[in-house]
C-alpha cells in the first residue's frame, strides 16, 4: 500500500516532509500516526490506512508535490533488522535457494547492479538478502556489481533516499542546520514562508494605520469571579476574556460595518456575516482559524471552539477549512505579556483589534487617582476604505462594550 501527500486545498502544491514518526523496516498499525507533513497553510499528520511494515522512500526534511509517493507499507513483510557491518570479503558460498523476501531497496539495487539475489546466501533473518549482501557481492571486479564498497554503500543509500534537491530551487529540500562559522542557517518552513509573504504584502499592499485606546477591565474580572465556577460547571470550559471582545467586536462591526469589508478590485464587499479570525501560536508559527457566524454565538461556543481549534493546532489537525474566510481578526499578544503593539491586518481583510496585557495603572475616576486593571487596545486598519473617524469610532464602542457588559453581551 502506497503513502501519498494528499490534496489539502486547490491552492496547495507542495509539501514538506517535517517528520517521521516510524522507521524505515519498522512495524506500524492501522491508523497509527506515521509522518508530519507541513504546507504553506498547515501541518497534518498522515496515519497508516494498513498494518504492516513501512518502507520509507522519501526523507525528512524533504519537499514534494502532492501526490507524490513518500513510502509504502508492506502487509506481512517481515520487519528490518538492525544492518550487518560490512565485511571486506565476500561470502563462501554464492549459490542459494529462492528468498523469503526481497525488499523494495534490495530489489532496486540487485537490479540497478546487475546482481541475481537468489545466487547468494542471505545473511538476514531467515535467509533472506540484505543491503550489506548486495555490497559484499560487489567488491572486486565482478562484472557489474564492481565497485569499492563505499562507493557502493553510497548507491544503496541514493536509492533509499534520493538525493535531496538545491534549496535555491524549486524545492526546498533539508531542513537540516547547516553551521557557517559563527551562525547557523535552516532554510524556512513552507508555513513560515507563507507567514513571511503575506505580512510583507499586508504592508507593502494595504494603506495601513493604527489608532490605540484603553479599557477597564474590572467589570469583566468582577463577572468572571462570579460566574466562572457555574459557567465552567454548566458547560465544561473556563470563562475567559476572549468571548467578551468577539461579542464586542461584532456588536461594533454591526455599527461600522467599514471595518468587516475588503477591497475587491475596484470594489468595496461588506459582509453581512461575521466570522472572526482568532489569531493561535502554535509550533510552526501563527494561525488564524474562524469562529464562523461569531453573531449567533453563546460565550459557551466562543470558548469551546477556540479551546477546539487550539487543540487541533497542538495536533497538527487543523484544517484549511479552518482557516479560510475570515472577515475581522483578533490578535491577543497580552497572553505572551505584551503591553502595546501594531497588529498586521490579514488580508483581504481590512481590520484587526490587537488585545494586551492587563496591567494594574493609576487612572483618574471622578476627579480622583485610583489604580484600575487597564488593557491598551489596537486597531490596525486599512485607511483606503476605513477613515479615521469611523476606526476611532469602532475603538470607543469595543471599550463601551467592554467596561459594561452586562446588558451588551451577557446572553443568559
Amino acid at each position: 500500500m502506497e503513502i501519498t501527500v494528499p490534496a489539502v486545498g486547490e491552492s496547495v502544491t507542495e509539501a514538506l516532509i517535517a517528520k517521521w514518526h516510524k522507521q524505515d523496516g519498522e512495524r506500524v498499525e492501522k491508523d497509527e500516526p506515521l509522518c508530519e507533513i507541513e504546507t504553506d497553510k498547515i501541518t497534518m499528520e498522515i496515519n497508516a490506512e494498513a498494518a504492516g511494515t513501512l518502507f520509507i522512500t522519501v526523507r525528512e526534511g524533504t519537499t514534494v508535490a502532492i501526490g507524490t509517493v513518500i513510502g509504502v507499507i508492506k502487509e506481512g513483510a517481515v520487519p528490518k533488522e538492525a544492518p550487518t557491518p560490512l565485511r571486506r570479503e565476500a561470502p563462501a558460498s554464492t549459490t542459494a535457494g529462492p528468498t523469503p523476501f526481497l525488499s523494495p531497496a534490495v530489489r532496486k539495487m540487485a537490479q540497478e547492479k546487475g546482481i541475481t539475489p537468489e545466487t547468494l546466501q542471505g545473511t538476514g533473518r531467515g535467509g533472506r538478502v540484505t543491503v550489506d549482501d548486495l555490497l559484499n557481492a560487489g567488491v572486486g571486479d565482478q562484472g557489474p556489481g564492481t565497485g569499492k564498497p563505499g562507493e557502493a554503500k553510497v548507491a544503496v543509500q541514493e536509492t533509499l533516499f534520493p538525493p535531496v534537491p538545491d534549496p535555491s530551487g524549486p524545492q526546498s529540500g533539508s531542513r537540516s542546520p547547516v553551521s557557517e562559522g559563527r551562525i547557523t542557517r535552516i532554510p524556512m518552513t513552507p508555513i513560515r514562508r507563507r507567514i513571511a509573504e503575506r505580512l510583507l504584502a499586508a504592508r507593502q499592499q494595504t494603506a495601513m494605520l493604527t489608532t490605540f485606546n484603553e479599557a477597564d477591565m474590572g467589570a469583566i474580572i468582577e463577572l468572571r469571579k462570579k460566574h466562572n465556577e457555574h459557567f465552567q460547571k454548566k458547560f465544561g470550559v473556563k470563562l475567559g476574556y476572549m468571548p467578551f471582545f468577539v461579542k464586542a467586536c461584532v456588536e461594533a462591526l454591526k455599527e461600522f460595518p467599514m471595518a468587516n469589508s475588503r477591497i475587491d478590485g475596484n470594489d468595496i464587499v461588506t459582509h453581512h456575516f461575521h466570522d472572526i479570525g482568532i489569531a493561535v501560536s502554535g509550533e510552526k508559527g501563527l494561525v488564524v482559524p474562524v469562529l464562523r457566524d461569531a453573531d449567533r454565538l453563546h460565550f459557551a461556543d466562543i470558548e469551546k471552539g477556540i479551546a477546539t481549534y487550539a487543540e487541533k493546532v497542538r495536533t497538527n489537525r487543523l484544517e484549511l477549512a479552518d482557516l479560510e474566510g475570515g472577515t475581522f481578526t483578533i490578535s491577543n499578544g497580552g497572553i505572551y505579556g505584551s503591553l502595546l503593539s501594531t497588529p498586521i491586518i490579514n488580508p483581504p481583510q481590512s481590520a484587526v483589534l490587537g488585545m494586551h496585557a492587563v496591567q494594574d495603572r493609576p487612572v483618574a475616576r471622578n476627579g480622583e487617582v485610583v489604580i484600575r486593571p487597564m488593557m491598551y487596545l489596537a486597531l490596525s486598519y486599512d485607511h483606503r476604505i476605513i477613515d479615521g473617524r469611523e476606526a476611532v469610532g469602532f475603538l470607543k464602542k469595543v471599550k463601551e462594550y467592554v467596561e459594561e457588559p452586562e446588558e451588551m453581551l451577557l446572553e443568559g
